[in-house]
């Protein structure tokens, strides 16, 4: 089982990695795009909070992935 473990929480880690990545190098790219074709401040704002929403639902699976690996740990299954 506790192979099964390991392998689930490095899928949720790199997931969770690539939203990270994904998400800047899109609000960068958007941020840029935007200031280009002269879009208003208020599609600056949207791409933010998009790139906020996916900032947090990483965050969300980090905090998973941290209470998994110690209720793996208390239960003595260890990774």
């Amino acid at each position: 089982m506790g192979d099964d473990l390991e392998v689930k929480l490095a899928k949720k880690g790199r997931m969770a990695a690539l939203v990270i990545a994904g998400s800047m190098i899109l609000w960068i790219g958007a941020q840029w795009v935007g200031k280009q074709l002269g879009l208003p401040a208020r599609y600056a704002f949207l791409f933010d909070f998009a790139a906020i929403g996916a900032l947090i639902w990483a965050l969300v699976n980090i905090y998973q992935i941290w209470r998994m690996r110690q209720n793996a740990d208390k239960n003595g299954q260890g990774l």
